[in-house]
């Protein structure tokens, strides 16, 4: 066994009040709002590349495929500043988070100008909710290197290697791997 023996230890249920909590603000951030669900997840899966965080990056990137997103928008997340399937305030958004999830901050007051240009402020703050969420996520599961379910390492093996994507740290005894993605609420 690795060093981070046992590591489903160190999931959030072992806490049940900070659980709750987590799956409310989750609830809320990944719901119905003015920026679309595949937007949030796209934002999301952009966190978790700066973050450097495999197992949200493969996630995120096996939502959007459950989504029915072509693979290749969502591998050109990678390099969404110079493909043509992002539009001019999609990638003015992706670039807040970008900004926003290295360590560290490196938003300016530009970033916003540009936002302000596409976006209202209610749909940034939701941009900013769901960097804020995804960075949560990032540094807990990359702090204890959950192990990523065979099902997301497939799709992302399969599908991001060229662009980069490794499982890293989040591969270990099958005793810890989920069966598949953590399951969602029917309204995600």
């Amino acid at each position: 066994m690795t060093a981070y023996n046992n590591r489903q230890n160190f999931e959030m249920h072992r806490w049940p009040a900070l659980h709750l909590a987590f799956n409310q603000i989750k609830h809320v951030v990944n719901g119905d709002g003015l920026i679309s669900k595949q937007f949030k997840v796209e934002l999301f899966t952009m966190a978790s590349l700066v973050s450097g965080c495999a197992h949200c990056q493969s996630l995120g990137a096996a939502r959007l495929n459950s989504m029915g997103v072509e693979t290749g928008r969502i591998r050109a997340i990678w390099e969404y500043e110079t493909s043509d399937l992002f539009l001019a305030e999609e990638r003015a958004a992706l670039d807040l988070v970008r900004a926003a999830s290295l360590l560290p901050n490196a938003t300016t007051p530009q970033h916003f100008a540009n936002l302000r240009e596409h976006y209202s402020d209610q749909q940034i703050v939701e941009i900013l909710a769901v960097n804020s969420l995804a960075g949560w996520l990032t540094r807990w599961n990359d702090t204890v290197a959950t192990v990523t379910d065979q099902v997301s390492v497939d799709w992302a093996t399969e599908n991001l290697s060229d662009v980069g994507w490794q499982i890293g740290k989040h591969v270990d005894e099958k005793s810890e791997q989920r069966e598949g993605p953590p399951p969602r609420h029917k309204d995600k």
